[in-house]
């Protein structure tokens, strides 16, 4: 009696919806489903990394358009050359904070 037999599917399957509950069951194969997208997009090498800022204090070139957030931190006097979007949001709302008080 191997875990390929479809009585011992069965009986997993009883369980789980006795201890999780009928509408549990899809949430966690929703989150099984989506896990299983991001490692195979990992596998591939398609992953979200965080991308360095291309623009250079106020230059536009031709493959990089201005983002609000780039235009912003640089209004206020931030160098966001290599840093990611996240630094540059970071720095930029320290700034506003601390010009305020």
């Amino acid at each position: 009696m191997g875990f390929d037999d479809p009585v011992v599917i069965i009986l997993i399957l009883g369980v789980a919806v006795l201890l999780f509950g009928a509408g549990r069951i899809p949430a966690f194969a929703r989150g099984l489903g989506q896990a299983r997208r991001e490692f195979d997009k990992a596998a591939k090498g398609v992953y979200d990394e965080p991308q360095k800022v291309q623009a250079v204090s106020g230059e536009k070139t031709e493959n990089t358009s201005v983002d609000p957030l780039i235009e912003a931190a640089q209004r206020e006097g931030i160098d966001t050359r290599g840093k990611t979007k996240q630094e540059i949001a970071s720095a930029l709302s320290w700034k506003l904070n601390n010009t305020r008080e």
